[in-house]
């Protein structure tokens, strides 16, 4: 199994417009943990202007199949993202 990063640029309005999409991207996330797909995953603060999801898996299509759902993404609430391989090599909850 591999680490994907899925790294959200958020846009200026995320933390005003974010409310009526939540529960369908909260929805989405628990969905994927609950699968042990997605790690972890938060927006950054001070400020809100990047968010992180951690996913795992054996490629990157899960990462990029969450972006592509997200209601987030659909409505404009992320500028852009990327999903990028992790290495990760050490850690409480890391498995080879």
């Amino acid at each position: 199994m591999n680490y994907y990063i899925l790294f959200y640029d958020l846009n200026d309005n995320y933390l005003e417009e974010r409310g009526q999409y939540r529960a369908e991207h909260l929805g989405m996330a628990k969905e994927a943990a609950e699968k042990g797909q997605l790690v972890l995953g938060g927006a950054m603060d001070s400020p809100a202007d990047q968010a992180i999801l951690i996913f795992r898996g054996n490629d990157e299509k899960l990462a990029r199949d969450f972006a592509e759902n997200d209601p987030y993404v659909k409505n404009g609430l992320v500028k852009s993202w990327k999903v990028r391989k992790w290495n990760a090599v050490i850690g409480s909850k890391f498995e080879e």
